[in-house]
């Protein structure tokens, strides 16, 4: 005869409730708490060759899980890593590719060095510094006249995007002057810059064109992803 059910006790299933904050932290949580599981239970195996086909199970798995990944290269080495990463380096498998080690994993990047200087004319960046800097030294020549009237047209255009007003040559020329310390000296030159309003209108209509493409940059995104969720 059965046994008839029992009820059980309320206390008792609280107790045996597994919470996150009791559970050990995941490496990689994108993938999940089974998956995790999964792999805690190939590193426990004793087997070699059961543990080989555990892993390239999980593999598979984790493949399943990121299906738009499939056409990257080196899809499968990625899959690799991420499965000796996530057991904390504790499986002992045949992989296919180098094992990752711990130490690599840690490395840090050199940092990169950041320009900390300011500029007394903040309206003309930075990169227009360096500009200067490889006019200075270039051999004088053709090609360095071309690239100085190239940086002097660019700084009246950045003036007058900061600046709504006109803006004489003569201006430019010692803004110029002073930037390259002494070594451009275009004011006793014949040498006339871009008109004022040529200038203003170009940077009129790069305003306006920069203003148009976001909204439709906007429709777009929201097309594709409208479209990636019916596939």
């Amino acid at each position: 005869m059965a046994t008839k059910y029992q009820r059980e006790n309320a206390a008792d299933v609280v107790h045996y409730l597994e919470y996150n904050a009791e559970r050990p932290p995941l490496i990689i949580p994108e993938y999940g708490r089974h998956l995790q599981k999964l792999i805690d239970q190939a590193v426990a195996v004793q087997d070699r060759d059961e543990r080989n086909k555990l892993a390239r199970y999980i593999i598979q798995v984790m493949g399943s899980l990121n299906p738009h990944l499939r056409d990257v290269p080196d899809f499968q080495h990625k899959l690799w890593d991420q499965l000796f990463i996530m057991s904390n380096f504790r499986l002992d498998v045949d992989s296919p590719y180098p094992i990752p080690s711990r130490e690599v994993l840690q490395l840090r990047p050199d940092p990169l060095p950041y320009p900390q200087r300011s500029p007394k004319y903040r309206f003309y960046g930075n990169n227009i510094t360096y500009m200067i800097d490889v006019a200075n030294s270039w051999e004088d020549g053709e090609l360095k006249s071309a690239l100085i009237k190239v940086i002097a047209n660019h700084m009246k255009k950045s003036y007058l995007s900061w600046n709504k007003d006109t803006v004489t040559d003569h201006v430019i020329f010692e803004h110029l002057l002073e930037l390259s310390g002494g070594k451009i000296n275009l004011s006793q030159s014949e040498e006339e810059l871009l008109n004022t309003n040529d200038l203003m209108r170009t940077n009129k209509k790069t305003s306006n064109k920069m203003q148009q493409q976001g909204p439709q940059k906007m429709m777009q995104q929201k097309q594709k992803k409208q479209k990636n969720r019916k596939q």
